[in-house]
């Protein structure tokens, strides 16, 4: 077998059953008659970001794999591949490369030489006898550590010779988890047992280790609270009466209060990262990090004890070293009541939006509707970038485990369709929403088509103000006398030209209806957008 061949046949046997695409590889063609479905894209940029939803979707075992071909589809992925870098998503991307001899000559693009600042790891095929070791050196990469874009480039010429039946033994790599020291663990238990006002604080990593269960006995056990991160959001079910909300930069009131208040912070799967888009532990706390990448630790945030290990078998160690030092007996630090009571304070401050029934429709109410009229359960949602994402966090209630996916240490617009699309193909029998704004809808709208032709139905709800880059103060000469923040759009009408239900909603009151009217039409195939008129509240400064 030729190159191709011998690389689908790999994807078959690591159970590879959908590859997200644009616009054309023979690797497609190879794929395809093993049975592996093609999903095509608009673009290869939604190509790689449904891989991206996919993934969060996974249990660790299964990935978004996407294919684009070389020269201007690898130069496309860029986008996508930055996005899932910044949030530590694996996905495997197989773009094509130009021949062996022409791929050091500019303007040739190489992805093995210019994807290395925004991918885990990325190599090119030189010869075909390596196909096995790059494939597998690529799932070991995929499967442990830090998560990220893994990327193998498709060397044009390379890839269509024979490979050696003496180098068709591809061996598949394992996950192989690791833990803490026990010294560690119980310094942690102690310090965590000492403390007058400790919070936990968890992250992407508690989901992508399958630990959310173990998080919830240890915040039983301890009485502890819990924050979660914006990529974290459903990692802890947000109606339990220990849960102090998500955040991004942005955070409910709860939240913010513990934090500050809090002499301990014990941190579980997160990297503790600081950037513009994520909150930050405050200093002079004690800090314990749990993280399964060496390099987070003391990276942006100073730890006292570090915890470096797969989330579960952290939290699980945990648990049991606690239950030695202190007894099984579950510890209530009063804390319920005093969240119940914050948050109480809290929803009353932002009644006024949340009720709202001015037109045009209150962002807040808007969001409201959507939380009260879907099955939690059996749904997953997302935000997309910007205002619409610190909107969300706060007050969109996360139940189970990825009914939630939260994203965005960068802030790619339009994100929202291609990973609710790739979330739909890795959970067909979820109800798939994603919420944007109009300025977002311009980036992927017109994957709403391909969500219609690959029969994979979503419901997306446009917040539309018919404006773009709506923060309160931002651009007040140039939109008073240029207007330039300023954009139309009919997209139910534009939505309904791409083979979608398009419903308009312009009072509050139809949102909820809206929204149950979706799920009936995704049940039964047809793809949904939603254009709700909205005001220019982006946010406020009160969370």
């Amino acid at each position: 077998m030729d190159g191709n061949q011998y690389i689908a046949r790999i994807l078959q046997d690591e159970g590879v059953r959908e590859i997200c695409c644009f616009p054309s590889s023979q690797l497609l063609e190879e794929a395809a008659d093993l049975g592996i479905r093609p999903v095509m894209f608009r673009h290869e940029r939604g190509a790689v970001m449904a891989a991206d939803g996919y993934s969060r979707m996974s249990d660790g075992e299964r990935f978004g794999v996407v294919v684009t071909q070389n020269a201007a589809g690898a130069e496309n992925s860029v986008g996508g591949l930055s996005q899932a870098f910044a949030d530590n998503s694996p996905i495997l991307h197989l773009p094509g490369g130009y021949a062996l001899a022409e791929r050091q000559v500019r303007p040739n693009f190489s992805a093995a030489e210019n994807y290395r600042g925004i991918t885990k790891s990325v190599e090119s095929i030189d010869t075909p006898r390596q196909i096995g070791a790059v494939m597998r050196r690529a799932f070991q990469n995929l499967r442990n550590g830090r998560g990220g874009p893994v990327v193998v480039e498709l060397t044009a010429d390379v890839c269509t010779q024979e490979v050696p039946e003496a180098a068709q033994r591809y061996t598949s790599p394992k996950r192989a988890r690791s833990q803490p020291g026990a010294a560690e663990i119980a310094e942690a238990a102690r310090a965590l047992l000492a403390a007058e006002r400790p919070m936990i604080w968890a992250g992407a990593g508690v989901l992508m280790a399958g630990a959310t269960d173990a998080l919830r006995r240890l915040a039983e056990q301890t009485g502890v609270p819990v924050f979660t991160t914006m990529e974290g959001k459903s990692s802890f079910d947000e109606r339990h009466p220990l849960s102090l909300g998500a955040g991004s930069n942005a955070a409910p009131g709860p939240a913010y209060a513990r934090i500050e208040e809090s002499d301990l912070v014990l941190a579980l799967g997160s990297s503790l990262s600081i950037n513009s888009y994520t909150l930050r532990v405050p200093r002079g706390k004690t800090v314990i990090h749990n993280t399964v990448t060496p390099e987070d630790v003391n990276k942006d945030t100073p730890c006292d004890i570090a915890l470096v290990g797969d989330a579960r078998l952290t939290i699980e160690a945990l648990i049991a070293e606690i239950a030695a030092q202190a007894g099984d007996a579950p510890r209530d630090l009063g804390q319920a009541a005093a969240i119940a009571e914050r948050r109480a304070v809290w929803q009353a401050e932002w009644a006024d939006v949340l009720e709202s029934d001015a037109t045009p429709i209150n962002t807040y109410r808007a969001i409201r509707e959507i939380d009260e009229n879907i099955d939690h359960e059996n749904s997953v949602v997302t935000h997309d970038a910007g205002a619409i994402r610190d909107s969300m966090v706060p007050f969109f209630t996360a139940t189970t485990p990825r009914s939630y996916i939260g994203w965005g240490k960068t802030t790619h617009l339009g994100m929202g369709i291609p990973l609710m699309i790739g979330a739909k193909l890795a959970r067909p029998d979820r109800f798939c929403i994603n919420v944007m704004g109009d300025g977002a809808f311009g980036m992927s709208g017109t994957d709403i088509e391909t969500s219609v032709r690959e029969r994979l139905p979503i419901t997306t709800v446009i917040l539309n103000n018919s404006g773009m880059a709506t923060y309160p103060g931002l651009f007040p000469i140039a939109r008073e006398r240029f207007g330039f923040t300023s954009m139309t759009g009919d997209y139910a009408r534009i939505a309904e030209g791409m083979g979608a239900v398009g419903i308009t909603v312009t009072e509050p009151a139809q949102v909820g209806p809206a929204v149950r009217e979706a799920r009936r039409l995704n049940a039964a195939g047809r793809t949904v957008l939603i254009d709700v008129h909205t005001d220019h509240e982006a946010r406020k400064s009160r969370y």
